[in-house]
């Protein structure tokens, strides 16, 4: 009896449970599963066939990104498909006692080794300097990498994104003349609509030299030189001397690792005046636990996307703040508007593979391969409850407290620019309106 016959039976019985209509060929012509499939997978290697009788996702992702196999059918089937294949909850420990200790303490170690200055900044420019051009094709018009806020159903994605920077100024009430500081700025969408909507002096950071150059470009052609500036910088390094008044950080700790998660919170107290307010938006794990998603996917992520990158808890991220000295006032889950937003960019990016490949040249396949699973895979996992993403907005309180007589600003009892309740967040109308601003952009922006 072969390997292959060895494993084509507990493949056949995979392949049956699933949701969708599969089948399998093997390399020897023969074929297993549905006679009309909606997904055909093509086993080049025996490794795949191995993985796909395991049910270890990320492993088969690999196997694609690596040509061992070949999937033929849609992303939205697959990902319908494939939590079928798991043999757990992916947001639980799955090894034993005694593996999992070693797990941890392996983890730990990685932790703290893999977030020096130097590794930081290779990791960050590893993911985002593969090709503005690339990310142009599938992101909105203002190329915003987070996740968007679909306040109303019926919103494409570049409303929900303008409507997601319009939410987030609200949210650290932004007025003019503040100083305002943009920690992993990205291509500058947060930073420029602060800026112009609120008239703010902003400052952007960034480790990525693309996003650096593009984002310097943006601020000379928008004429707003002495208002806004983007420095190619480490968070740690931002100067503390003159404390601004209101701080964003959207998308950046992913990138900064749980075990100095308390420090950063703590250099972002340290960056803001007495009463200012800070927005992290970010990235949540969905088990208490585990510091990626379980089924190989969070490996393959670190290897194909985000090498470095680690998720915690909600409730993690809350003790890091709290531990840096930071007042959480309030949290607003994001899970199924990310979801939404994933969607959105896979759907983009499927419909110019062609693109892709031109802008991409040599390496296009690779990249374009994972990138596919990656941004329908991370869909699924934030439909699936494996991922979420929190909205968490903290003060730095004053050391004074507020009386009745003290501020004319302040509700008694204050510490923060806070008030007593977040009707401010939802009131009136946005500072633009969405929709035309979308065809202004539209019109102004192009994609090379």
């Amino acid at each position: 009896m072969t390997l292959w016959s060895l494993l084509r039976s507990p493949a056949e019985q995979r392949i049956a449970g699933m949701p969708v209509p599969c089948s399998v060929a093997l390399p020897d012509g023969q074929r297993i599963g549905s006679r009309e499939p909606r997904l055909l997978f093509e086993i080049r290697d025996m490794r795949a066939l191995l993985h796909l009788r395991q049910g270890a996702i990320g492993r088969l992702a690999e196997d694609y990104v690596e040509g061992r196999l070949d999937i033929q059918g849609n992303l939205h089937d697959l990902m319908a498909a494939a939590p079928a294949l798991l043999r757990g909850d992916p947001t639980h420990e799955t090894h034993g006692w005694l593996l999992g200790r070693v797990s941890r303490t392996r983890r730990a170690i990685w932790e703290r080794t893999h977030h020096s200055r130097a590794k930081d900044a290779a990791q960050i420019q590893h993911h985002y300097d593969i090709s503005d051009d690339f990310y142009a094709l599938w992101l909105d018009p203002l190329r915003v990498y987070s996740c968007a806020y679909f306040s109303s159903p019926d919103m494409s994605l570049a409303e929900a994104q303008q409507t997601k920077l319009d939410h987030i100024c609200k949210k650290l009430m932004l007025r003019s003349g503040e100083r305002f500081l943009d920690i992993g700025a990205g291509w500058g969408a947060l930073l420029l609509w602060a800026a112009e909507h609120y008239g703010v002096n902003a400052t952007g950071i960034t480790l990525s030299r693309n996003q650096h150059a593009y984002v310097n470009r943006l601020i000379d052609e928008k004429g707003l030189q002495g208002r806004v500036k983007m420095l190619l910088q480490d968070y740690r390094d931002v100067d503390e001397s003159a404390p601004f008044d209101k701080i964003a950080s959207v998308g950046m700790c992913e990138h900064v690792g749980r075990p100095n998660l308390p420090s950063y919170f703590a250099k972002m107290r340290r960056l803001l005046r007495p009463g200012g307010l800070m927005m992290n938006h970010s990235i949540t794990a969905g088990g208490v636990e585990n510091g990626e998603v379980g089924g190989g996917m969070g490996e393959f992520i670190d290897r194909y996307i985000f090498p470095g990158g680690q998720l915690v808890h909600v409730s993690v991220m809350m003790d890091a703040m709290t531990r840096g000295n930071l007042e959480p006032v309030d949290a607003e889950c994001l899970r199924p508007h990310y979801a939404r937003t994933l969607w959105h960019w896979a759907d983009a990016l499927e419909a110019r593979l062609e693109e892709a490949r031109r802008v991409l040249g040599n390496d296009a396949e690779k990249i374009i391969r994972a990138y596919r699973l990656y941004l329908a895979g991370s869909a699924m996992g934030f439909e699936h409850g494996w991922t979420s993403l929190f909205q968490i907005l903290a003060a730095r309180p004053a050391e004074r407290v507020s009386t009745e007589n003290s501020s004319a600003d302040r509700m008694p009892g204050a510490r923060s620019d806070y008030p007593y309740n977040r009707s401010y967040m939802y009131a009136g109308n946005t500072a633009i309106d969405p929709v035309h601003e979308v065809e202004h952009a539209n019109g102004e922006q192009h994609v090379s």
